[in-house]
């Protein structure tokens, strides 16, 4: 069933400014994420020794670290 009294141009004034609302919040959604996107590749190491450089020793756990075969090794029991 269809409504039996419709004003194209009343509906159309009426609805303009929820859409107009809802477009405004999807714009801010998608600028947040573009700047949030933005921010995440400026910031990005640009090499591996970057990432390891500004570790402090408390931060770095076994697997963090590439070692090199001749570097000395200590066994500890569990």
């Amino acid at each position: 069933m269809s409504a039996p009294d419709t004003n194209a141009k009343k509906q159309k004034r009426r609805h303009k400014v929820p859409l107009l609302g809802m477009a405004f919040v999807v714009l801010i959604g998608v600028g947040v994420i573009v700047y949030w996107i933005g921010e995440e590749v400026a910031t990005a190491p640009t090499s591996p020794d970057e990432q390891t450089q500004n570790l402090q020793s408390d931060e770095v756990r076994d697997g963090d670290v590439d070692v090199s075969e001749e570097a000395q090794t200590q066994q500890t029991e569990n």
